[in-house]
C-alpha cells in the first residue's frame, strides 16, 4: 500500500512540474509575443508616420502651387484693371459728369 502512496506521489509531483514547466513556457512565450506585438505597433506607427508626412508634404506643395497661381491670376487681373483705368479714365470721367449734368 505504500508503496502505490509512494508512486502516486511521485506521479503527483512529476504532473506538478509537468504544470510548472508549461506555465513557465507560456509566459516566455507571452513574453516573446508581446515583444514582437510591440515591435510591429512600433514599425507600424512609424510607417504610417512617415506616410502621413509624405502626404503633408504633397498637400502643402500643391496649396502652394495654387496659391502662387491665383496670386499671378490675382496680380493679372489688377494689372489688367490698372491698365484700362490708365487708359480710360478721362472717358470714365467725361461720363460721369454727363450722367450728373443731364439730371
Amino acid at each position: 500500500m505504500d508503496s502505490i502512496i509512494n508512486k502516486l506521489t511521485e506521479i503527483e509531483s512529476a504532473a506538478a512540474a509537468i504544470v510548472q514547466h508549461a506555465e513557465a513556457e507560456k509566459s516566455a512565450l507571452d513574453e516573446k509575443f508581446d515583444k514582437k506585438r510591440m515591435d510591429f505597433d512600433k514599425e507600424l506607427e512609424a510607417d504610417t508616420q512617415r506616410q502621413i508626412q509624405e502626404i503633408r508634404d504633397k498637400l502643402e506643395a500643391e496649396t502652394s502651387r495654387i496659391l502662387s497661381g491665383q496670386s499671378q491670376e490675382s496680380q493679372d487681373e489688377l494689372n489688367a484693371l490698372q491698365k484700362e483705368y490708365d487708359e480710360k479714365h478721362s472717358d470714365y470721367a467725361h461720363e460721369i459728369l454727363r450722367r450728373i449734368t443731364e439730371v
